[in-house]
């Protein structure tokens, strides 16, 4: 049975398909996220160990480390700073040291720069997940000897050099060349963690079916691991959460056995909070003198001014439970306590290492 082992300095993650479904946490990265980048660039990375540690609170099992940021302001003093190739080494160093600080979950790094990957994989303890290698012939020759040289899984994406097919069947192809190109440098298909590639269903409403269905044709021909950025699925439509919660679940059931994805519902800023006090107010509704924010949140639907497990991941929990991926459903009982021990009771997936 195919498992894809990764390792932190104390503990260890198996992605496997009767392992349970292992949760990689995306927010470490800076692409999309204004006020991070700004950070970064700054020197500033009270976010990133914040980001970290609440994604690890909500279920992560992996956190990935991704050093796509753009430095616009230092361009303007040093015009090496608009080369990705000599930001990311350095920044993605940094971010691994800082994130291994706060929390001990395996990590999984994330850049096109072959530099900051290497980097990386030098930086981190343990056995890390790389991400990643596509089917495109340069990416093969600069990747592929990393992973053989580190003794690391790789994710492997299903685009080429022509660029990322609609087409189910060519990247099936995709991913089976990668997987061949792996295996003349000695790295087994255990090592492999293929990401077929979800389309956005809005766009495309065969997009659930046709990665469903290359799910269960990677695992029983190539018996590979696979994963996905789960947020895809629902890109562009409303009330993405309810897509998500059900696209996962299904996912799982057709093989897929982890997910890069946001574990964490995000709190309920202050904005948020006096809107409502003031819409109660303007309809004449005394509110208690004295009510805290966390108690008037909760009272009114509204989640929590704290970080707190994201929808998805109690999809991810039931699922597990109903697959027999959750011995006696200890961890579901754990998760629907309380929201505290539930966060601390997400480990499923994760072990201490053995020494």
């Amino acid at each position: 049975m195919t498992r894809t082992i990764l390792e932190s300095k104390t503990k260890t993650v198996v992605i496997g398909f009767d392992e349970p479904f292992c949760v990689i946490g995306e927010r470490i990265n800076p692409t999309g996220r204004k006020i991070l980048n700004e950070e970064l660039e700054r020197g500033d990375f009270s976010r990133v160990e914040a980001d970290a540690a609440a994604q690890v609170m909500a279920g992560a099992n992996v956190l990935d480390i991704n050093s796509g940021a753009v430095f616009s302001n230092k361009m303007a003093e040093d015009p090496r700073y608009a080369d990705n190739n000599f930001v990311e080494p350095t920044l993605m160093k940094e971010l691994i040291e800082r994130v291994q600080a706060v929390t001990d979950v395996p990590l999984c790094i994330d850049s096109s720069v072959p530099g900051a990957l290497e980097n990386g994989l030098a930086a981190a303890e343990g056995r890390p997940l790389l991400n990643s290698v596509t089917g495109e012939e340069e990416r093969l020759e600069q990747v592929l000897p990393l992973v053989k040289k580190y003794n690391v899984p790789v994710v492997a994406i299903s685009n080429d050099d022509t660029g990322i097919s609609e087409d189910p069947e060519v990247r099936f192809a995709v991913a089976k060349k990668i997987v061949e190109r792996a295996a003349d440098f000695g790295i087994p298909a255990h090592d492999i963690v293929v990401d077929p590639l979800v389309m956005p269903v809005g766009a495309m409403g065969t997009a659930g079916l046709q990665v469903f269905t290359l799910v269960r044709r990677l695992r029983e021909e190539l018996g590979v691991n696979t994963t996905c950025g789960a947020s895809n699925i629902s890109f562009g439509l409303p009330n993405r959460h309810g897509i998500n919660n059900a696209f996962l679940p299904m996912a799982m059931q057709a093989g897929m056995t982890s997910a890069i994805m946001n574990p964490v519902a995000l709190p309920t800023g202050p904005k948020k909070i006096a809107e409502r006090r003031a819409l109660l107010e303007a309809a004449g509704i005394v509110i208690p003198e004295g009510l805290d924010d966390e108690t008037f949140v909760k009272l009114m639907g509204m989640g929590s001014t704290k970080p707190r497990p994201g929808k998805e991941m109690e999809a991810i929990r039931a699922a597990n439970f109903l697959c027999d991926r959750d011995p006696s459903g200890a961890a579901w009982i754990e998760f629907n306590k309380d929201p505290d021990a539930a966060a601390q009771g997400g480990r499923a997936g994760g072990r201490r290492r053995r020494r």
